[in-house]
Formats: structure tokens, sequence, C-alpha cells
């Protein structure tokens, strides 16, 4: 679940936030994150109750509802999945001698996300992702810390523009799409954790332990990335680039300039980690999602193979035709990726909450008043900012 979140949210949308506005959203990344939190929590204490995913439980409520989340998750696979593969592939442009078009380099890291799923399958995932993590955390803190220890880039008279307008709001429903993850991603989780189940002992006390600790790596990963922006480029005169290889040779130029040329590297290796690991997790999960769902409306549970590699091929064709319609708009595939996140989440937060509400479950994983408490919070911020977000957009 963590390596899926950190990705755009975290090098697009946090850093963005940091360049744009300096320290001023971090406590809007804390709010979003902390609300967020139950409904990513339902997919542990609905499935190592219950043994089901939360699309089972959704089949439970109706019909109705499973249908309504097969529906988001056709269309955010192929919107999310598009978006994370052109960027992956622009920033492995960045370690090539030679230039190759985005088309090119999105084949090659398409062929090696099917590779790893259909040869290795859940097991060379779940490795994968574990290591990718490690790196990816070890290397964001040194990042920071060279960062921090070099001092902010803002001149003392710089005057920071607010976010807390009118004008930001489309920024801030972009920043709060993906943070720390589109809440269907819950629905995958609980995929994940069931096949977790099925080959080693889970305790509530382990599933609870080991979610909360992915949960905080992304939240404070989150704050990290921020604190880049903020130190690097916010008060730099830099406008990044809208376009896939200029995006990312610009954000990795603007870093190693600043921090030293040493890190260089460094920053082009924890960004191609953080959005490849992304769309690897992503390519699987939302596949998984789509072909359980399509099996439970024909009265099955499981999730066959041949089915899912289907689903997977189809999905890896139809974003790789988007990446050669978008290929020059980087940027703006990422914010209609991320506003379309927004807009959906609170179907997936009200799902989540309605099923977690209704079904008996183990007591360790209730969370008591308090965690009922931030769930109706987080519904009320939901589907409150989703009105201004379409009072904006168009009144």
């Amino acid at each position: 679940m963590a390596t899926a979140a950190i990705g755009g949210s975290h090098l697009v949308a946090a850093t963005q936030a940091g360049a744009n506005y300096g320290w001023q959203l971090v406590l809007l990344i804390l709010t979003v994150n902390i609300l967020k939190y139950p409904f990513f929590r339902a997919a542990v204490s609905f499935t190592v109750s219950s043994g089901q995913s939360l699309q089972q439980g959704y089949a439970r409520m109706g019909k109705g509802y499973l249908i309504a989340a097969l529906g988001v998750n056709c269309i955010a696979a192929v919107v999310n999945a598009a978006a994370l593969l052109m960027f992956s592939a622009s920033l492995l442009g960045y370690f090539l001698p030679v230039a190759l078009p985005i088309p090119v380099l999105s084949a090659l890291v398409l062929t090696s996300i099917l590779f790893i799923l259909m040869a290795g399958h859940f097991g060379a995932m779940n490795k994968i992702a574990k290591l990718i993590m490690f790196v990816l955390v070890v290397s964001t803190i040194i990042a920071a810390s060279a960062a921090a220890i070099n001092g902010a880039v803002a001149p003392a008279t710089f005057t920071p523009e607010s976010p807390w307008s009118v004008v930001a709001i489309g920024f801030l429903v972009v920043t709060m799409g993906w943070m720390p993850a589109p809440i269907e991603i819950s629905a995958i989780t609980s995929l994940w954790l069931k096949r977790q189940k099925q080959t080693q002992p889970v305790t509530p006390a382990s599933a609870l332990f080991d979610f909360n600790l992915g949960y905080m790596t992304t939240m404070l990963l989150a704050l990290v990335f921020l604190a880049l922006g903020a130190l690097v480029l916010h008060g730099s005169g830099q406008t990044l680039a809208s376009g896939g290889i200029g995006f990312s040779k610009q954000l990795v130029d603007l870093y190693a300039s600043t921090i030293g040329e040493w890190s260089r590297w460094l920053i082009a290796a924890i960004a191609f980690l953080c959005i490849f690991g992304s769309a690897l997790t992503v390519y699987d999960g939302y596949c998984r999602a789509i072909t359980e769902a399509a099996s439970l409306l024909k009265g099955k549970a499981d999730i066959p193979q041949k089915q899912f590699t289907g689903v997977l091929v189809a999905v890896a064709v139809i974003s790789f035709a988007i990446v050669l319609f978008f290929k020059s708009a980087l940027l703006a595939m990422l914010g209609f990726a991320m506003t379309l996140a927004f807009i959906t989440t609170p179907l997936f937060a009200w799902l989540n909450h309605r099923l977690v509400k209704t079904s008996s479950l183990d007591e360790t994983l209730k969370g008591g008043r308090w965690l009922t408490a931030l769930s109706y919070l987080g519904l009320a911020y939901l589907f409150g900012f989703l009105g201004v977000f379409v009072w904006w957009k168009f009144v």
C-alpha cells in the first residue's frame, strides 16, 4: 500500500506544494492524511475480521455498490496507470546515454512491469515493493537532510503566494486527490491482505501494526517531499516544465544544483523508484480489483489467473495508448488523474464507512469511539470540499 501511495502524490503534488507555497500547506497535508485514515484502515479491519475483501463486502451490501466500484476502478485503472507509466518512463530517460522518445521509454517500463507481474506474480511484487520502500525512505531522508543543511534558496525578502484563495482551489484538489493515495486503493489493500492470509499467519495486531507503519511512512514522506520543495524550489523563480522528459530533468537538475552535484543520481534514483514502485503496484492492484469485481458479479469469489492476465493486458494496452496521445502533457495528465481521484474519493469513503459500521469486527480492529468520530469528520470534510470544488469549477 505504501509503495502504491508514494508516487505522484509525493514527488509531484507534495513537492509542488512546497515549491509554490513553502511551508504553508504542512497542516493541510497532515489533516488530509489523518481524515482519510479510517477509510484506508477499513481494509484491514474488515478483511482480517471476515476473511473477505472489501469488494465482497460491497457485493453483500448490494450489487449496485459493487457495480459503482467496478466502474470507478475501470476508469481509474487506465488513467492512473497511464499517468504513472508516462512519469516513470520520463524518469528512465534521465539514466540513458541516448535520447529516446516517451513511447519507447514507456514500452520498456511497461514490459518490465508485465514481466514482474506475470513471471513472479505476488511474491516477486511483494519483495520488490519492500526493497523499493527501504531504498526510497533512506535516500529521501539523506536528500532532505542535505537540503536542510544547505538552507532554503528563497531570499529573506521573498513573499510567497497564499494557498488560501479561490484561485488555488484547483491546486488544493490536485494535492488532496492522491494524498496519501486514492481511497479505492483500500479495496486493493484488502485483496493483498487476503492473499497474505493464505500464505502466512496474520493476527489483528500484526495486520494493524503493518498498516499503521505503512500509513505513517506515507504521511511522513509526504512532509519530507514538501520540505524538499520548500527548501530547494520555493523562491527559486523556476517554472516547472509540463513535458515528460523535460519536467523530469528539470526537477533533478534543480535539486542537484542546490543540494550539490553529488546528489544528482541520488535524486534521479529516488524519483524513479518512487514512480516505478507506484506504477508496479497500481497495475497489479487495479487489475486484481477489476477481475474480482467481475467474478463477484457472476457469483464467484475467486480471481482466476487467466482472467487477471487478460485484464492486465487490456489495461496495459489502453494505458499505453493514452500515453501515446498525451505524451507531451505529463503534468496535465497527472493533474487529471489526481482530480478524478478526489472526485471519486467520497464514494469509496462512504462505502468503507458503511461497511465497517454494519459489520461485526474484531474488538482489536474497531478503534473505538475516536475512530468512529474521525470517520464522520472525514466524510463531512470530503463531501464538503467536493461541494466547494464543484462550485468553483462550474458556478
